[in-house]
């Protein structure tokens, strides 16, 4: 068998920077177990998997999301290098909707300034009772505050310097699976900074995470007292993500650039 595949860096202007992943179309789903092994190969933090369900008009897909270890349930940045390779060399325009497994679908549209635009749910967290030991052994600086969604533990500072100087533990962070952790704070820059840590899931540090932004967005617009903001998130790599809190949605955009085009061969 052979797939196309694309590489992208998204949520950077600059090659090399935001987060990478891994784009393949199908006209059929492929056995999970080469989705999985595919993935596993790429080596990046997430290889979506496309499959148009609206041939007449080309505006319906449907994805999933795996990472080297496991099928995700969804993943923001790979979700905007889908709609990237759609928009640029797929022939896509309008609005798409992608259909999921697991958050129901969701729309993008690329914006006259070229950042492609998602419509996610709201996933504002609330506040824990009880911070797992775990968390908080495996973190090297202790929180503000904990909260909690249906994807991660949201670790609170009251510094960015906080954020972008802590350290963990991935061993007991693997013990809050299937939850990740991100950390927060507000920023000097930006509104707000984060950083993800998924050993669980798919590996330490996620460079850019645009899905956990479905609950840091709502989270700092309330604590901010406004619906639009600047986020960056503070990884080695880094990246730029613009939020808008609509209600029950979020809209988080950003920008995309190819970095590779080719060919997988799979053996029968």
């Amino acid at each position: 068998m052979k797939y196309d595949i694309y590489i992208v860096d998204a949520f950077t202007q600059a090659q090399f920077k935001g987060n990478s992943a891994a784009v393949v179309p199908v006209n059929l789903w492929p056995e999970v177990s080469t989705m999985q092994q595919i993935a596993a190969e790429n080596n990046l933090s997430e290889t979506a998997f496309i499959r148009s369900v609206d041939t007449a008009s080309g505006h319906h897909f449907e994805i999933r999301w795996f990472s080297p270890l496991t099928e995700i349930a969804f993943c923001g940045h790979a979700t905007l290098a889908a709609s990237f390779v759609i928009f640029n060399h797929l022939g896509g325009q309008g609005e798409i909707t992608f259909l999921t497994r697991e958050v129901g679908p969701l729309t993008v549209n690329q914006l006259p300034d070229q950042r492609i635009e998602m419509s996610f749910p709201n996933q504002q967290p609330e506040p824990v009772a009880q911070a797992p030991a775990a968390l908080l052994e495996g973190l090297s600086e202790q929180p503000v505050q904990v909260l909690k969604n249906r994807q991660a533990y949201f670790a609170v500072y009251e510094q960015a310097s906080s954020v972008a100087q802590l350290t963990y533990h991935s061993d007991l962070l693997k013990q809050l699976a299937p939850l990740d952790v991100v950390a927060t704070a507000r920023a000097d820059n930006y509104d707000f900074i984060s950083r993800y840590f998924w050993p669980a899931n798919g590996g330490d540090e996620d460079p850019v995470t645009g899905s956990i932004h479905a609950g840091l967005a709502p989270y700092w617009a309330e604590l901010l007292g406004r619906d639009e903001l600047m986020a960056y998130q503070s990884s080695q790599r880094g990246g730029v993500l613009y939020c808008q809190v609509a209600g029950e949605r979020v809209l988080v955009s950003g920008f995309g650039v190819l970095y590779l085009q080719g060919t997988i061969f799979v053996a029968d």
